[in-house]
């Protein structure tokens, strides 16, 4: 828990097991791929073939990101019949994921620079 510490506007640092998990968070979402696969997710639920299709990525990769990032507990899944379908269900996750990737895309298009999209970005 962050407690205020008087009238310095100083908070009181969160403890060292708190960034540990962060930084954990961070390094899973350090690859280009689980990071694209997060962005999808956060646009809508999707099964590992569509997710494939979508990040440009082999089914075995897909696979084995989706299981990293539901073991630290950034993705979600359930079953629906035959299929195992995925979504992003931590809006904090989604608002960190869409704030660092449009800050990006917008400081690019700033420097006009080449921007490829992501699908599911709004122009």
């Amino acid at each position: 828990m962050v407690a205020g510490s008087g009238g310095s506007g100083r908070c009181d640092d969160p403890s060292a097991d708190v960034f540990a998990m962060a930084a954990d968070s961070f390094a899973l979402l350090a690859s280009s791929t689980r990071l694209h696969m997060v962005w999808a997710l956060a646009q809508g639920e999707s099964d590992v073939s569509g997710l494939a299709a979508r990040v440009g990525g082999a089914l075995p990769a897909v696979s084995q990101h989706l299981t990293k990032l539901k073991l630290a507990g950034l993705v979600r899944s359930r079953r629906e019949g035959r299929r195992q379908v995925y979504y992003v269900d931590d809006p904090d996750v989604v608002t960190v994921v869409r704030l660092m990737v449009g800050q990006l895309t917008e400081r690019a298009e700033q420097a006009g620079a080449p921007v490829r999209r992501l699908r599911g970005t709004v122009a």
